[in-house]
């Protein structure tokens, strides 16, 4: 590791919460240094090219609801530094069998009117949080608030947001497009869809989708981080890569370090140092479900059976809620279900940069067991061809990366868990300890800022924001 003169913070990974650490304590006036142990920044939110050349893959983080509401991001100049956002005609569709389909649009009315006989069970439903949304999210994205900042709000969105997800659906709802939609959005939980508050993802992307919209980064989702460094470096703050940091003993001295990692990798390199009860907390952190991703070279654009689907951004491929059901529980059993909830990113059409002209790009993972190794590219490509058939055809080649390759490319990926670990009723409020201030350690001066803190994974930044206010606030 190359010698370093003394910094007032160093940040360990230069995912969008490190970087976002970052950001907050360079406007604070502190000398900041990021060591990020791979060639380039970005975390999960980095784009290559992984088929063929001139094609460019989102390798996690794709679409990016969270991005677009984060008040971090919305503090910054980020459209200055390169980023631009591209909302597709429709954020979400949902596909069914017989060549139909429920789809998220941005009006509420317009969403309506493709779920048949539950259109006002819908809006009742979603226009109280879709007109709040700015005062929901704002405790959302953040450690619980105490008091509560928006408190009827809050209780209002918590009596629905606590919730499984499939007892919501089946109360509000008589009709397969509503349920189907609302399942598809509340499997973003990588949670069994009966377990309390999996409602809340459901409620919360689709809120989203209404008033922010889904979007996607113009050439990828590496233009999110190199927008963040580009504002970091213009406040003096300062990125070395190739650095992998094996031990805290190895960092520069720093009044303030900043670690964008999981307790896992907290406990491999802090070592010692850790008090005996809290690093025994960090242990038994619990890690979730992994995925299987698959990018796609194309001919052409996928040929859905329902051809809104081709107006949508994201596309939730799985069927019906008892389907989605069954898939997701299947997955915390430990099995591999034949066939398997898919999330689909489209960008290519909506962005011609990420193909050469007249081919296209896809993105697919679907949930698997902690730790899996088994290929799911059949099962993955054969449930996108009952809802899409002709698929197979269009494929010019693919690039897949199971659990374990994709830990070996992002080490806080641990298991192939890509949201930083389990996000269940206790885990939610215990994120990665019980603690006054959950970034907070035993250790003066060291901090977790990753999406193991609240409020999550995600590309918005946001627990770097608030890792790195805790930080600043204790300095007082």
């Amino acid at each position: 590791m190359t010698q370093h003169s003394a910094y007032d913070a160093v940040v360990v990974g230069s995912g969008p919460n490190g970087l976002a650490a970052a950001i907050t304590l360079a406007q604070a006036g502190r000398s900041v240094l990021i060591l990020e142990g791979k060639e380039t920044i970005g975390g999960g939110a980095r784009t290559a090219e992984l088929t063929l050349p001139g094609y460019l893959h989102d390798i996690c983080a794709a679409i990016h609801p969270l991005g677009a509401a984060s008040p971090f991001f919305h503090s910054l100049p980020l459209a200055q530094h390169g980023l631009e956002w591209i909302h597709p005609d429709a954020p979400v569709a949902h596909p069914l069998d017989g060549g139909c389909a429920a789809m998220l649009e941005r009006s509420l009315e317009a969403t309506g009117e493709t779920l048949g006989v539950d259109a006002e069970s819908y809006r009742r439903l979603m226009a109280p949080f879709v007109e709040n949304w700015q005062a929901i999210i704002q405790d959302f994205l953040g450690p619980l608030p105490i008091p509560p900042k928006h408190p009827w709000i809050d209780l209002q969105f918590s009596l629905k947001a606590l919730q499984p997800a499939r007892w919501l659906a089946e109360r509000h709802f008589q009709g397969q497009e509503a349920r189907a939609l609302f399942a598809g959005m509340a499997g973003h939980s990588i949670l069994p869809l009966e377990q309390v508050i999996t409602a809340s993802y459901g409620l919360v992307t689709a809120m989203l989708g209404h008033a922010v919209g889904w979007p996607m980064a113009r050439g990828g989702s590496q233009r999110i981080v190199d927008a963040l460094a580009a504002h970091l470096r213009s406040l003096g703050g300062q990125i070395e890569t190739n650095c992998m940091v094996r031990s805290l003993d190895e960092l520069p001295p720093a009044r303030i370090v900043m670690l964008d990692i999981t307790p896992r990798q907290f406990v491999q390199i802090a070592g010692e140092r850790l008090p005996g009860r809290y690093r025994r907390q960090l242990e038994r952190y619990r890690y979730g479900p992994g995925v299987f991703k698959i990018d796609y070279a194309l001919q052409g654009p996928i040929p859905w059976a329902a051809p809104a689907c081709s107006r949508a951004g994201t596309v939730h491929v799985g069927g019906t809620l008892a389907e989605i059901a069954a898939e997701e529980a299947a997955v915390w059993r430990g099995e591999h279900p034949d066939q398997p909830y898919v999330l689909v990113a489209q960008q290519s059409p909506f962005d011609p940069s990420r193909a050469p002209q007249g081919r296209h790009t896809a993105w697919a993972y679907c949930h698997v067991p902690h730790n899996s190794t088994i290929d799911m590219t059949s099962r993955i490509e054969a449930q996108i061809e009952r809802f899409a058939p002709g698929f197979r055809d269009l494929i010019l080649a693919r690039h897949t990366r199971n659990t374990q390759e994709l830990e070996a490319y992002n080490p806080n990926y641990v298991g192939g868990d890509i949201i930083g670990g389990v996000v269940d009723l206790w885990q939610l409020f215990t994120r990665p300890v019980a603690r006054w201030v959950p970034y907070s350690t035993p250790l003066k001066g060291v901090y977790l800022c990753s999406s193991s803190t609240p409020p999550g994974g995600g590309v918005h930044g946001m627990c770097g924001y608030h890792a790195a206010t805790a930080a600043l606030r204790a300095e007082k």
